[in-house]
């Protein structure tokens, strides 16, 4: 992927699906927001001016510093351009058709992106040894989730995060949500974080791995022992911070994060129906079968393509381009691919590309 076309690719890492479902993001603490919709015409200079009030009073609670709320909240305005990026983020309707995976696929595991894996896998091969002796997470996979997020560091946004955060939540539909990101961006200042640092995506993810700033707070790591998780220019840290977010979603070493196969003609999918509700993107696990054991599968004529996975390993199929063509088993570890980013075109596309880049 080039560095001219990734912009259109992802607005935000982490913060994704909430924008388009409306559900909690995982780890965040924000709980599901307001519906309400302020008119454009309302949402003025001076009304935003006043909210900030609200929020300086609000990081005070919190326990940020008069330094830091100083360093920003003087110089703030408010910035239409992220409000009308955030309301043309689609409503992810339970009744719109879902597109076949496959033209998505060839964009996202091109073979420029992993020619780039494949650079960058062989240039942190040290490092990525001792994070995976250390946490279990595959270096193939933290070097393809890098890729995703920001093309291996080539675009990392360059919004200004406190605008952003503070004009969205002074818009008002998410303003927990917002508000508490606000904040949690006046924290990074308080741990020596520099205030020209402090710019990413408009809805403010920001780095190589494209962190929230309370993702940041709870689980960068410093990966080059210098004191500081530095996401914006080490590897080391890069690298060992993504681990980090995988571990506490709770990867299992050893274990794939699905493996290709195919699905007889005469297979009853309504059989393994999934008939549990998941609280959380439910529109994307809608679409995974009921956890059979991989020896289960094979019983009911599932057949990996190349390589397989223990007998005992628990997986869900997941059939993204329809009968008679590749399918996928998907394990535990899928799911926390998903957590990254709640969208099946994601997670398997991260899984493919770690797979080239691992070849």
């Amino acid at each position: 992927m080039t560095k001219k076309r990734f912009p259109r690719l992802r607005a935000a890492s982490l913060i994704a699906t909430l924008l388009m479902t409306g559900s909690a993001f995982t780890g965040s603490g924000a709980s599901a927001q307001s519906s309400t919709y302020t008119p454009t015409a309302q949402l003025t200079e001076q009304g935003f001016q006043r909210y900030l009030r609200e929020l300086a009073a609000q990081a005070r609670r919190e326990g940020v510093s008069e330094r830091a709320i100083n360093s920003v909240m003087p110089s703030l305005t408010y910035n239409p351009r992220v409000v009308a990026l955030d309301r043309k983020q689609p409503g992810g309707s339970r009744n719109s058709p879902i597109p076949p995976f496959e033209p998505y696929k060839r964009r996202h595991v091109d073979a420029a992106r992993i020619r780039g894996g494949r650079r960058t896998y062989q240039a942190n091969l040290s490092t990525l040894g001792r994070i995976r002796r250390e946490t279990g997470v595959p270096g193939s996979v933290i070097t393809a989730i890098w890729g995703h997020e920001t093309n291996y560091g080539s675009y990392t946004g360059n919004f200004d995060l406190p605008r952003s955060l503070a004009s969205l939540a002074y818009e008002g539909r998410r303003r927990e949500l917002f508000s508490g990101e606000f904040v949690a961006t006046l924290k990074m200042i308080d741990r020596g974080v520099p205030r020209s640092r402090l710019k990413g995506s408009w809805a403010g993810a920001f780095g190589n791995p494209q962190f929230l700033p309370s993702v940041y707070l709870r689980l960068a790591k410093d990966g080059d022992g210098d004191g500081v998780a530095n996401i914006w220019s080490s590897n080391p840290d890069t690298l060992a911070s993504i681990a980090n977010y995988f571990v506490n979603a709770g990867w299992r070493p050893g274990v794939p994060w699905g493996v290709a196969v195919r699905v007889p003609a005469s297979f009853n999918a309504n059989a393994v129906r999934n008939r549990t509700v998941s609280p959380r993107c439910p529109r994307v696990h809608a679409r995974h079968s009921e956890w059979k054991s991989m020896r289960e599968w094979r019983a009911l004529g599932v057949v990996p393509i190349g390589r397989r996975a223990d007998d005992d390993v628990l997986a869900t199929l997941l059939e993204p381009d329809g009968r008679g063509k590749t399918a996928y088993l998907l394990t535990s570890n899928y799911r926390v691919i998903l957590d990254y980013n709640c969208s099946n075109f994601y997670a398997l596309s991260v899984g493919l590309l770690a797979d080239e880049i691992r070849r």
